[in-house]
């Protein structure tokens, strides 16, 4: 099979502007809120970032650490995974060891190959995701809203004020 038979034909998009992410990564700490007495977070870099700044402000985390894995290298398609930084030991050895105590906040899991990878590193920790979808999801202890495999996500942080065409326009050039 070659690279372009890989690639989804028509991917749906979801965008999600600011309003919306901040109001599901609220529903996140929601969730999570009677899940456990969390010591520490730590966030999926970059994605995971602003969901986790939101979840440690609402459960009163102050511990905050990253993991820093790149899987997305032209923004469009994934490519070999990457670890850029590890998770500190002293997060790890937090409750026994292995990451109890610990949540891994990231903004999506997708295919789930970063979301294994973490989950190798702390296997007791608890993962959550603002959004999943179905190849990742099995990996995942929490999330608030599951898309389709073929469905895009535009983050806010991804997307610029711009005219958008009718879905009933889209492919009928």
């Amino acid at each position: 099979m070659s690279p372009q038979d890989a690639q989804p034909l028509a991917p749906k998009a979801f965008p999600v502007s600011w309003d919306q992410f901040h109001r599901d990564a609220r529903a996140l700490a929601w969730r999570l809120a009677g899940l456990g007495e969390w010591k520490a977070i730590v966030c999926i870099t970059r994605g995971g970032l602003v969901p986790a700044a939101i979840v440690a402000r609402e459960l009163n985390i102050r511990i905050i650490e990253t993991v820093g894995i790149a899987s997305y290298h032209d923004y469009t398609t994934q490519g070999e995974l990457q670890i850029i930084k590890q998770v500190s030991p002293d997060i790890v050895a937090l409750d026994g060891g292995e990451g109890a105590g610990v949540l891994i906040i990231d903004d999506l899991v997708d295919t789930g190959k970063t979301a294994r990878m973490v989950r190798d590193m702390l296997p007791k920790a608890h993962f959550a995701t603002v959004y999943a979808k179905p190849k990742g999801r099995p990996l995942v202890d929490t999330f608030i809203t599951e898309v389709s495999q073929d469905t895009w996500i535009y983050f806010p942080w991804d997307l610029g004020f711009a005219f958008q065409p009718p879905i009933s326009r889209q492919g009928n050039d």
